[in-house]
């Protein structure tokens, strides 16, 4: 299981996530902001007040909400990899 170090906002609902083991992926959220847990998050001021939580190793906000550090490695690293052929 990959676990999230570090996240910062970029801008709008894209951030960028460095994992435990050093890879960064510059990640947008737009597309999963939706659902009775993510839905409000499409207010971008509480979008933008999120925290690493050290115990989950994972990005969350104050409502609950949070994405599988997996699924964003996943969808992102693993993207960004075969898309350069490594």
């Amino acid at each position: 299981m990959h676990r999230i170090t570090r996240a910062k906002h970029i801008k709008g609902y894209i951030l960028e996530i460095e994992f435990d083991d050093g890879e960064k992926a510059v990640v947008d959220l737009s597309e999963y902001l939706y659902g009775e847990v993510f839905a409000p998050l499409k207010e971008i001021k509480r979008f933008r007040n999120f925290r690493v939580d050290r115990s989950l190793d994972n990005i969350v906000w104050d409502n609950g909400a949070d994405f599988c550090p997996d699924f964003l490695y996943n969808k992102y690293v693993t993207a960004k990899a075969v898309s350069k052929g490594d």
